[in-house]
């Protein structure tokens, strides 16, 4: 078999395109949590704690001596940062996806277990009548 149909009978397989539909439905996914937590969440954290403004919590690591504010402007100067404010953000997005995730598994276990067991297969006929004859011979 040549790579080439190596490579066609490998891509069409199922598994491979039900991996390329989740894939790029979790891009789209991860972009709405990342509005809900950028656009929805952090607001509301930020105004809860007085107007605080996460995506711009950072510490100066470098010299700063044209004393900038902003963290974009820090980050165009080159000027190291620590960002603490983007990483809470990130990490806030990330336990609200792995709860999503956790709730949608939880509920495909469930699914999976309401589902009756499969009956068993049929015993073959050859093996019946050799039950007869023994049960024949016992008597």
């Amino acid at each position: 078999m040549s790579m080439m149909e190596e490579f066609k009978t490998f891509a069409l397989k199922g598994n491979v395109m039900d991996l390329a539909v989740g894939v790029i439905i979790g891009g789209a996914f991860g972009k709405i949590v990342d509005s809900i937590v950028g656009d929805l969440i952090m607001p509301v954290v930020g105004k809860v704690f007085g107007g605080l403004d996460f995506s711009n919590l950072f510490i100066v690591l470098g010299d700063n001596p044209n004393k900038l504010t902003t963290l974009a402007e820090l980050k165009k100067a080159g000027i190291a940062t620590l960002a603490y404010g983007n990483f809470l953000t990130v990490l806030l997005n990330f336990v609200i996806l792995a709860w999503i995730i956790f709730l949608m598994v939880k509920a495909m276990n469930r699914l999976k277990a309401a589902e009756p067991a499969p009956a068993p297969p049929a015993t073959p006929e050859d093996v019946l009548l050799l039950r007869e004859i023994r049960d024949n011979l016992k008597r």
